[in-house]
């Protein structure tokens, strides 16, 4: 028998399924859901359990990790029909990796609470093949005990775990800061790329070269060859690493707290409009590096810049 706790992992998409992999792999009981079956599929090939249902998934479990896209499915996988809450014991844990905003989390705390169920706020950021590799990095909010309880799966995902609080909504407010970061990196990614075709020049040699500078940052390089590829003959194959519409959700989370805190954040706020724009844009399914064609159209071929 296991010392590790039993853990249901509830949502297989883009963080979800390499996390859960990763989990099935180790010595952990790993139950998993997931509404695409094919998707279930996949771990149970690396040895998890797969449930029809989120509460089947958690009637064992001792640790629920929730891997969804937002408020309104962590709602639906915890309290809507057939959900975990309603299955867990008391004294079970479920940990939070989504990003939902801090209030968001404290509401849903309060739910889990009235059953017994603690809540780990442990919102992740790295992108799925470190989640794959157990490489991200992972702030918590949680009192001790939860915890404790939570620290063999969380360990087993995060390369760095940052315990910024005791409380279920201080993670949630750290992962905002880092999302300001990221979201306003990638901006300026995409004004840099479009400046340089603006100005004709080949936006991978720029990329190449100022990566290597004080200009340089994670998000450009990481984020640029893939603008640079929007302009190619494979634009319509650009891998989606990361939805442009996580970027109008995250911002907007941003941009609320600091009102709601009365601190000003015009870049947050510029970046997130430019995501707006691209959702418009019909861009929201399309990986966030695709927000460059915003400003830089594609030229039809043809056509001269």
């Amino acid at each position: 028998m296991s010392d590790y706790p039993r853990t249901a992992v509830l949502g297989l998409g883009a963080m979800g399924l390499p996390m859960a992999r990763r989990l099935a792999a180790t010595e952990i009981d790993v139950t998993v859901f997931d509404i695409a079956a094919e998707r279930r599929a996949l771990v149970a090939a690396d040895g998890a359990a797969e449930a029809a249902t989120p509460a089947e998934a958690a009637r064992d479990a001792e640790v629920v990790l929730l891997a969804v896209r937002d408020q309104r499915q962590v709602d639906s996988a915890l309290f809507g029909e057939n959900g975990a809450a309603a299955a867990l014991r008391a004294g079970s844990v479920v940990v939070l990796t989504s990003t939902v905003g801090p209030e968001a989390a404290r509401l849903t705390a309060a739910r889990l609470g009235e059953l017994g169920v603690l809540l780990v706020d442990a919102p992740v950021s790295g992108g799925p093949t470190r989640a794959g590799n157990g490489d991200l990095l992972i702030v918590v909010g949680a009192e001790s005990s939860a915890l404790d309880l939570a620290r063999p799966v969380l360990d087993r995902l995060a390369s760095t775990l940052t315990v910024i609080g005791d409380r279920p909504g201080d993670g949630q407010a750290l992962k905002a800061i880092n999302q300001l970061l990221a979201g306003v990196h990638i901006a300026a990614a995409a004004e840099a790329v479009a400046l340089a075709r603006g100005l004709g020049l080949d936006p991978q040699t720029v990329i190449d070269s100022l990566s290597q500078g004080a200009a340089g940052s994670f998000m450009f390089a990481d984020r640029g060859p893939r603008m640079a590829q929007a302009y190619g003959e494979e634009a319509d194959t650009v891998e989606v690493r990361s939805r442009l519409d996580i970027f109008v959700k995250d911002m907007g989370i941003v941009t609320g707290i600091a009102k709601d805190a009365h601190v000003p954040v015009p870049l947050a706020s510029a970046a997130a409009q430019l995501y707006l724009l691209g959702e418009r844009a019909g861009l929201a399914a399309r990986d966030d590096s695709s927000i460059v064609t915003v400003l830089s159209p594609a030229t039809p071929r043809g056509e001269d810049r």
